[in-house]
């Protein structure tokens, strides 16, 4: 992509973008099906939703720094700031997308990490991809929050009775 019309793509769209991409009815919708997924595990799952990346990211890539290089460390400072890897039993997940370039990451804390291979997140991510291009961004986002969520269950179930102790919030994160 010529540079110049990347970081005028970048420059143009705005929270508004995200608002209309995110809506707050679903977003309230997306936020309660996360509390839902984390009664039945002891992770946490945030979903990020970006318009484009700050002015200092867009140099990186006209800096000749692959795009998914960039979008990675974008989602990995998302996961920092929202305190994803500060979780008790360190199996958070950030879902994150940038409108601007239709890119997804999905960043899991080491915990998770290990116990899922990356072709399985890779999987997730092209299933999501393959929704969010037929126009289906709410039931792609479900269906990506319920598999993450059987990762999660499969290898951090919720223990029967016990009272979990929501750590990070639910709202969807729209920038």
């Amino acid at each position: 992509m010529n540079k110049l019309i990347r970081i005028l793509k970048h420059r143009w769209l705005d929270a508004s973008d995200t608002q209309r991409a995110v809506p707050d009815d679903m977003a309230e919708r997306l936020a309660r099906r996360v509390a839902a997924s984390e009664s039945r595990h002891t992770g946490e799952v945030r979903l990020c939703v970006e318009a484009a990346l700050p002015l200092s990211y867009l140099w990186r890539i006209t800096a000749n720094t692959p795009l998914s290089t960039v979008v990675r460390e974008r989602a990995l400072t998302w996961f920092g700031r929202l305190r994803i890897w500060d979780t008790e039993h360190n199996n958070g997940v950030l879902i994150y997308l940038l409108l601007a370039e239709h890119a997804i990451e999905f960043v899991a804390d080491r915990a998770l990490a290990q116990r899922v291979a990356p072709a399985e997140w890779q999987a997730v991510v092209d299933r999501l991809s393959t929704r969010l291009r037929e126009g289906a961004f709410e039931d792609g986002l479900t269906q990506a929050l319920e598999e993450v969520s059987a990762l999660l269950v499969q290898h951090f179930p919720a223990e029967p009775g016990a009272t979990r102790h929501n750590e990070l919030a639910n709202g969807v994160v729209r920038r």
